[in-house]
């Protein structure tokens, strides 16, 4: 379990930095030693909290539960919804896939009959509209599993279905920590 929670807080800051919206942010938090740590865990995902100050984070994250093809050589994969109260940003989604996915490539999120197109950068991904990201967490906290398909750099359809049990606790409590 230990390994498993230092390769979710490396995921985790990787993903956070790998934000578009924190490239200032990176600057500013340059220096700061604070760590990121596991608030709680409810259900399949987890609350964490990393910096403080202007450059505290909190985000609520899981790992998926399915990932098809079987077989693939991939490195893990996370989905990160943050809270960056320095910058004003609240509820954005992003996924992290394990792999480089193709340039411009297709690539989106789905709970039940709802999808989401998604915008991708090597191993990162976002929504397209990021009007849409209301609409899409509020999908997730009724929803059951969200899906992510998307396209390798090497041409493989992928899919990684995540868990949705729990979210709704650690949204609640990124939101507790970083108001």
């Amino acid at each position: 379990m230990k390994a498993r929670h230092i390769a979710l807080v490396a995921a985790a800051a990787l993903a956070v930095a790998a934000s578009p919206a924190m490239a200032q942010r990176k600057k500013e938090a340059a220096g700061a030693a604070s760590g990121t740590f596991l608030i709680a865990t409810y259900g399949d995902w987890g609350a964490y909290t990393s910096g403080k100050d202007k450059s505290k984070v909190c985000y609520a994250l899981s790992q998926p539960k399915e990932r098809l093809p079987k077989g693939l050589n991939r490195d893990p994969a996370y989905i990160f919804v943050s809270n960056r109260p320095g910058d004003g940003t609240r509820n954005e989604f992003s996924v992290i896939v394990g792999f480089n996915m193709k340039p411009g490539g297709p690539a989106s999120a789905a709970v039940g009959n709802a999808t989401f197109q998604m915008l991708t950068k090597d191993k990162s991904a976002w929504l397209r509209n990021a009007a849409e990201e209301a609409q899409l967490l509020d999908a997730m906290k009724k929803g059951k599993d969200l899906v992510i398909k998307s396209i390798s750099g090497r041409g493989n359809e992928t899919t990684d279905r995540y868990s949705l049990s729990g979210l709704s606790q650690a949204l609640e409590r990124t939101q507790k920590e970083c108001p």
